[in-house]
């Protein structure tokens, strides 16, 4: 109930100083126990991808990068954890400022071009975490390698978090590294899932156990690439598909302050796009491959949206900006 006013203090701040001082906060508040004292709801556990989750809503990739601060996060509640996108090197992103929020329409413009202090940093906090619960470690291509090397980077982070993740996904939806989205095309997405798949496979018999994969796409996708994806996914074998990513479309905050600024655009506005990408999945994949739903997910009722669309998950992102804790109770109450 305090964080109306807890936001209004940080709406104060730059959005990406805002951002670094609230995970600091939260890694003090969990180490002083603080954290136990929010109001949990209890979930229902769900099974995706051979992974026993013990609710179905999770945090997206974005918040945490660099995965250190995995267990302040875990402890609002969340059935599980996403982290990164982490690429192979460290890269420090595009320039500042380079995140924008639009409170009018309850949404955020980001360009952080997958900022991150490479794969080695990332595998060490996650050791360092010494955290057990449902961990997924996202992974993207560094900005300055091409497309056609790009299968290179994504198997090196593979290799690199294969033994530390319940789960990988591949990112090749965001809009904030040139060229990135060109790998969702028929040729090079099946390419990229073929090596991946292959790798995967390698990995299982080395280590021993099998890391589901899933991959995360755009809501900028017509009925027709949608398909095609879905074909591709079930062809390759995918353990699921995150939908979606942020948007480039600008329809619904036209009118807005920063609506003019380069980025993806998440929040509210993205909700109809990624439930409408959700539902055009769920007819082609046919239960095939499982959905994890995330796009414009403000209250339980959203989150319950997405399933009714078709997704076995949901993440959470922008919305947390926006309602704060209340919202991870929020919707593990409405899915349960």
């Amino acid at each position: 109930m305090l964080y109306p006013l807890i936001r209004s203090a940080l709406f104060s701040l730059d959005p990406e100083d805002a951002h670094g001082f609230t995970l600091a906060s939260l890694d003090v508040a969990q180490s002083l126990g603080l954290l136990k004292l929010l109001p949990r709801a209890r979930g229902t556990p769900v099974h995706v991808m051979g992974i026993d989750f013990p609710n179905a809503v999770g945090l997206a990739a974005g918040l945490d990068k660099s995965g250190a601060h995995i267990n302040a996060l875990a402890a609002l509640g969340f059935g599980f954890i996403e982290i990164g996108t982490v690429t192979p090197r460290p890269q420090p992103g595009n320039p500042k400022p380079r995140m924008f929020r639009l409170p009018q329409a309850e949404a955020i413009i980001n360009r952080m071009g997958f900022n991150n202090p490479g794969v080695d940093v990332l595998v060490k906090n996650v050791k360092a975490s010494g955290y057990r619960g449902v961990l997924g470690i996202n992974i993207g291509k560094n900005k300055d390698t091409p497309n056609a090397h790009a299968v290179d980077d994504y198997l090196a982070c593979l290799d690199a978090v294969y033994a530390h993740a319940r789960y990988v996904t591949v990112n090749i939806s965001s809009p904030n590294t040139q060229g990135l989205r060109d790998l969702q095309k028929d040729e090079a997405l099946d390419t990229l899932l073929s090596a991946i798949k292959l790798r995967q496979s390698e990995l299982a018999q080395q280590h021993g156990k099998y890391v589901p994969v899933a991959l995360k796409i755009a809501p900028d996708l017509d009925d027709a690439q949608i398909a095609a994806i879905a074909a591709l996914l079930m062809m390759h074998r995918i353990d699921a598909v995150i939908a979606t990513n942020t948007t480039v479309a600008r329809d619904s905050v036209a009118d807005l302050p920063y609506a003019d600024e380069a980025g993806g655009l998440s929040g509210a506005p993205v909700r109809e796009a990624s439930t409408r990408v959700i539902a055009a999945l769920a007819h082609h994949l046919e239960n095939e491959v499982p959905i994890i739903g995330v796009g414009g997910i403000l209250s339980g009722a959203d989150a319950q949206e997405k399933i009714d669309a078709g997704a076995s998950l949901v993440q959470l992102y922008s919305g947390l900006i926006y309602r704060g804790p209340e919202l991870v109770r929020e919707c593990v109450q409405r899915l349960a």
